[in-house]
């Protein structure tokens, strides 16, 4: 899927490649996750480069960045709102293989089609690079290739825990890890707080942890019946964290 076959919700901007909370553009070096983002690699005076291959898109929720399948000609960072990347599984069931925040990089495929879909769970907006001319750019730019490796270890780690998860934790377990876990990347961008903000439902949820969304709607209002945590508008607040991490146990 080329760039012009997606929905854009504003002008594209190859002068400005980030975009502030309340989703207006920004230069790159005035980037509010700069420091998340591959181009934070890049110093002030080198910034310019990024800029001039990139484009802003604004997406509204449930609208696709790419889809499984789709020719991988172009790559993405999130610089705001969430983005949920999923598999369509040959019995016509989905799994979903994980969540983007702002910072992440996404789509960088190894073959020239994407192996899985992304949509944005919220509005969103993503920086946009041709493919050709980023891989160019990396080219050129060693600390930008080193940290692409050292994101694509942090990814490595984040796949690993996640068979871990799947493959030996009990189902209040999976919830568990998946709320601490969760909260510790949002607080890594928003800063700590007791509310844990789900911008995906419990059925994105299940089908992230091979759960059904009965067993998870289970657990969570167990959870809430015993003040573990508390239902709040978009997410849930930890009321004591010390029993909600005592379930990984």
């Amino acid at each position: 899927m080329s760039l012009d076959s997606i929905s854009y919700q504003g002008t594209a901007a190859p002068n400005h490649s980030c975009v502030n909370a309340d989703g207006a553009p920004t230069s790159c070096a005035g980037c509010g996750i700069k420091r998340f983002a591959v181009c934070g690699a890049l110093g002030d005076n080198e910034i310019g480069d990024i800029e001039r291959i990139v484009h802003t898109i604004k997406l509204d929720p449930r609208e696709p960045v790419f889809q499984e399948g789709d020719k991988a000609e172009s790559i993405f960072t999130v610089t705001s709102g969430t983005i949920r990347l999923q598999r369509d599984l040959e019995d016509g069931r989905r799994q979903v293989i994980g969540f983007a925040v702002p910072g992440d990089f996404i789509g960088l495929a190894l073959e020239d089609h994407f192996s899985f879909s992304a949509d944005a769970l919220t509005k969103a907006s993503i920086c946009s690079f041709d493919r050709n001319k980023f891989t160019d750019l990396v080219g050129r730019k060693p600390l930008l290739l080193r940290r692409l490796h050292d994101m694509a270890s942090h990814e490595l780690g984040i796949a690993q825990e996640h068979m871990v998860v799947l493959g030996r934790r009990r189902a209040e377990e999976r919830v568990a890890a998946f709320l601490l876990g969760w909260r510790n990347r949002v607080g890594r961008i928003q800063g700590n707080s007791v509310t844990i903000p789900l911008p995906m439902g419990r059925q994105d949820i299940a089908d992230y942890l091979g759960l059904t969304i009965e067993t998870v709607s289970r657990i969570l209002a167990r959870w809430m019946r015993e003040r573990i945590i508390l239902d709040v508008p978009n997410g849930v607040r930890v009321l004591d964290a010390d029993k909600l991490k005592a379930a990984l146990r």
